[in-house]
């Protein structure tokens, strides 16, 4: 096989809609759109919007609905789902919502589909009144969707039957990777949080990888952190947003995004600060100005031969955060 060069990796987008310190989800969907038309511009190849519940930060709970928002915004790039958690939803109201998707913008709607709630407990149970689904559950929950689209179920999903909608497994673990090459669907890893497992996942998807009717080959794509500045030292002011936002998050106090600060060590403990550095020493969290990023792409192509990269950037200032995708395009082009 011959070895991927940058320019054959597409590269897309995960936007988590962020709730800013001292703005509104409001102002979250009008930077997304602001962030998703200049994306476009720049040569991304996709937009996904992704799955989160009671999280004061993260705006994008009703993901169907913000993405028919950002598509009517943009007009060539596909927006979809990185993902829907489904077993939050019955799989006839996911068939219908991305059927409404695919029929408004037509061969631009991409369903990525998770098996994790994306939320803690009592939020799982208020979204399914009950807590009885086993993680067994979720590949017949796939299949169910997947009748719907193909029109061999009792009930029709009107719209939807009949459409041909690309459907993702997303995971961070082995239980997607092997189902995805066992239905013979693209595959997305969230390396962006879970690196470790980054490889053995990708490998257990190839080696077991089934062609279908969807794809004759494996097709992965992983996640990755990026913060780009015109600087190494911008970068790494701006990166300490991400890492308080981590902290938040260890703390089991999930905050909205927090504004960078000077001292990152008046916020955390040594026992903290270890955990959190370890995340952001991660080779699928690259901070730093422009050849700082494109050298740490270069070396991910290598160590994973990813098909594709979603990047998620977790920056303040909206300004800032559309330089940052700006200079990876740069390194696109």
């Amino acid at each position: 096989m011959t070895a991927k060069t940058f320019n054959d990796i597409p590269l897309s987008v995960l936007d988590l809609a962020p709730v800013l310190e001292g703005s509104t989800p409001e102002q979250s969907f009008k930077n997304s759109v602001e962030l998703a038309k200049n994306v476009e511009q720049f040569g991304f190849n996709r937009y996904w919007l992704a799955e989160h519940h009671n999280m004061p930060g993260i705006a994008s709970s009703a993901t169907s609905v913000l993405i028919g928002h950002i598509a009517g915004a943009t007009s060539t790039m596909r927006v979809g789902s990185g993902g829907v958690m489904l077993p939050n939803h019955a799989a006839l109201v996911i068939a219908e919502q991305f059927g409404t998707l695919a029929t408004l913008y037509p061969e631009r709607i991409d369903l990525g589909l998770g098996r994790a709630p994306g939320t803690d407990q009592a939020t799982a149970y208020a979204l399914r009144r009950t807590l009885n689904q086993r993680v067994e559950d979720f590949p017949n929950q796939v299949e169910e969707l997947e009748d719907y689209f193909a029109g061999t179920a009792g009930v029709h999903a009107v719209p939807g039957e009949g459409l041909n909608i690309p459907i993702w497994l997303l995971g961070s673990s082995g239980f997607s990777a092997q189902l995805s090459a066992q239905k013979g669907l693209p595959f997305s890893f969230a390396s962006h949080f879970a690196p470790d497992n980054t490889v053995a996942a990708l490998n257990l998807y190839r080696d077991n990888f089934q062609p279908s009717d969807v794809m004759n080959e494996p097709y992965a794509m992983i996640g990755v952190n990026i913060i780009a500045a015109d600087t190494d030292e911008e970068a790494r002011h701006l990166a300490t947003t991400q890492q308080q936002q981590l902290l938040s998050i260890r703390r089991g106090q999930p905050m909205k995004l927090q504004p960078p600060i000077e001292n990152t060590d008046e916020v955390w403990t040594e026992m903290e600060k270890a955990v959190v550095e370890q995340s952001a020493n991660s080779p699928y969290t690259l901070i730093g100005s422009k050849e700082t990023i494109k050298e740490g792409l270069e070396q991910l192509i290598e160590e994973t031969e990813a098909d594709e990269m979603i990047i998620n950037s977790q920056i303040y200032d909206l300004k800032a955060r559309i330089r940052s995708y700006e200079i990876v395009g740069e390194i696109m082009d």
